[in-house]
């Protein structure tokens, strides 16, 4: 999960070495932390929070096969 959301955030932002992605794994659920540089969380979020929704859709489809249930947060520095 880690890396294919830090593949996509890498792709999105403009100072892709400011990123870090912290993943805590529970028995059912993991929670993805996304933390990027303050200019960069505009294009993570996206215009209505659609970029936002579109990789937690991603994120949610890959761990439905592992039958967790995933929390994606994105933070700023």
């Amino acid at each position: 999960m880690k890396a294919l959301v830090e593949t996509i955030v890498r792709a999105l932002v403009d100072s892709p070495d400011l990123i870090k992605v912290t993943e805590t794994v529970g028995e059912s659920i993991i929670i993805l932390e996304i933390l990027v540089g303050p200019d960069d969380v505009g294009k993570v979020i996206g215009k209505d929070g659609r970029i936002a929704n579109a990789i937690r859709t991603v994120v949610k489809a890959a761990a439905a096969k592992q039958d967790k249930k995933v929390t994606v947060e994105i933070l700023t520095d």
